[in-house]
């Protein structure tokens, strides 16, 4: 049915559209792959579109809410670090399909592109690349694993998950609280918690 295709998309967009690290949007592709046994590869075409989309309109939003809840020179400082990744652009784009392809949160990237004002031009198509790579990988391994799927989904609170957001926490903190000008410039690390208006 072509609806289950549809909660494929807007299931991917919602896990992908938040601000906070949140399980992988492969997780619901995999889920509704299982559940009403799709096409796997829609699912992934139709599932790796719903999660760009996501990333595209967070990085729309998220300075908005930057500019609302956290002080000037924090903001500008997270500017910094975009004017730093426009310089190194062939290096900043195998980062991010690099990071892409790891099995973790890429909330943190999209949030830090979003403060620091890169344009989801700049950030996307890199993106794209790891996205649908990794989820093609992910989505049939969760197909080959049809038979245990109720495992499966009892296994969707282990220690890989909770690490995994985790590490999406230590990166936004990173990102919010290290003195990024000091450090790159004056090569000196400083922490500053004093980040709201």
């Amino acid at each position: 049915m072509w609806w289950h295709y549809l909660l494929v998309f807007i299931g991917a967009f919602l896990f992908d559209v938040v601000p906070f690290p949140a399980p992988p949007a492969f997780t619901i592709m995999v889920f509704l792959q299982i559940v009403f046994g799709l096409n796997i590869w829609l699912v992934i075409a139709i599932g790796v579109a719903g999660s760009i989309l996501g990333r595209y309109v967070l990085t729309l939003y998220i300075p908005i809410i930057a500019g609302n809840i956290f002080n000037p020179a924090k903001n500008e400082d997270v500017q910094y670090l975009g004017v730093i990744m426009k310089t190194n652009a062939w290096k900043s784009q195998l980062v991010i399909i690099a990071y892409s392809l790891l099995p973790l949160p890429t909330t943190p990237l999209f949030v830090a592109a979003g403060i620091a004002k890169i344009k989801p031009a700049y950030i996307i198509p890199a993106f794209f690349i790891g996205k649908f790579i990794s989820d093609t990988v992910l989505v049939h391994l969760g197909k080959y694993g049809t038979e245990n799927a109720e495992s499966i989904l009892l296994g969707a609170i282990s220690w890989e998950s909770i690490s995994s957001l985790a590490f999406g926490l230590l990166f936004i903190s990173a990102l919010l609280f290290i003195d990024w000008r000091s450090l790159i410039q004056k090569k000196k690390f400083m922490l500053n918690f004093r980040i709201w208006k």
